[in-house]
């Protein structure tokens, strides 16, 4: 039976990214439908090696955010190297990269390039601190960036210690607000033609998680505080400990009976294993020819017309290095010099 088309069918992604924010982003266009070609150095992303835990010698973090995606390996700091990124460029509808501010523009991936060879690109720069501004060179991390952005100094317990989140919320945030504008910019293609710079930065995400936060602090001059578990401006609003056992659940019964809204606080192996997690195939099964089956979490939205899935499991380092250099016009002869000379 043939599957429907996936809303980015045809789309092709070059992925010039590392580590979270940019694999995330590129990983939901992919799960879109879109071919993505991840690039990587010949050692590898760097989180193939963040672990344990490992499944079948690949990291758990690698394999997590970086499915439905094709893998090659390519030194672009040398001169064949750049010849073969600026084939791909020329030939994609998206380029996603996270290197710090300039690094492009220096292997000659400027402005004036862009126009004249890969008009149509949407180019997207996923930054520490963007472009501009005094930091505008510093390079960005997620626990650094939770920091500067007020966000830590409104978690924890209001006597405690300022508290990071317990996941990347500041780089998973960066990447799905990077795949928003992205979907923008080509809808703007539609209509001029015409591809466009996309910028993103961790700072600028880390603020605009502040919502409600930041609005009430720009409203009043008040700075804000921590107020653990506890809301600022609704009550009752927090965690109430009950007794041992089935305690909880008894309340919940009789909360929601009552149209009071509540739930439990889950560990992550209750909410993975939740009835509605498995209802919503939050996790999936998949095949990994290094791997051979495990378990990932699934799409987290539906599309009824043009279904997202997961169609493919993440490359093993350099998987498709031959087939996607092919497809550029290279022959095997070509391709076997290019892994002789260390560029793949």
């Amino acid at each position: 039976m043939t599957e429907p088309p996936s809303a980015l069918d045809g789309l092709r992604v070059l992925d010039l990214t590392r580590v979270l924010a940019g694999p995330f982003c590129t990983m939901l266009l992919g799960d879109m439908g879109a071919d993505v070609v991840k690039v990587e150095p010949r050692g590898g992303d760097e989180t193939r090696a963040w672990g344990p835990p490992y499944v079948g010698g690949e990291s758990a973090y690698f394999l997590g955010v970086n499915r439905n995606k094709r893998g090659i390996t390519l030194d672009p700091t040398t001169p064949r190297g750049r010849e073969v990124l600026r084939t791909l460029a020329a030939r994609s509808d998206v380029l996603v990269d996270n290197f710090r501010a300039g690094t492009l523009a220096r292997w000659g991936f400027d402005g004036p390039w862009f126009d004249a060879h890969a008009p149509r690109l949407v180019r997207c720069s996923i930054t520490g601190y963007g472009p501009t501004g005094p930091r505008a060179e510093l390079p960005g991390y997620d626990f650094i960036l939770q920091a500067e952005t007020g966000l830590m100094s409104i978690s924890g317990e209001p006597d405690g210690e300022p508290m990071k989140y317990g996941v990347a919320i500041v780089d998973l945030a960066t990447g799905m607000l990077a795949c928003i504008a992205i979907l923008g910019a080509l809808a703007a293609r539609e209509r001029t033609g015409r591809g466009q710079q996309v910028d993103l930065s961790l700072f600028e995400t880390g603020l605009t998680l502040l919502a409600n936060v930041a609005s009430n602090h720009l409203a009043s001059g008040r700075d804000a505080g921590r107020f653990g578990n506890g809301h600022p401006n609704i009550v009752p609003y927090r965690t109430y400990a009950t007794r041992a056992g089935d305690a909880a659940e008894a309340w919940i019964a009789r909360l929601r009976a009552a149209g009071v809204p509540c739930g439990r606080v889950s560990t992550v192996a209750q909410a993975l294993a939740d009835p509605q997690a498995l209802a919503r195939a939050m996790v999936e099964t998949i095949h990994h020819p290094a791997v051979g089956s495990f378990r990932m979490l699934g799409v987290p939205f539906k599309m009824a017309g043009t279904p997202a899935r997961v169609r493919r499991p993440p490359p093993t380092l350099g998987e498709h290095t031959g087939e996607v250099l092919g497809e550029l016009g290279l022959d095997a002869a070509e391709i076997a010099r290019l892994r002789a000379d260390e560029v793949i």
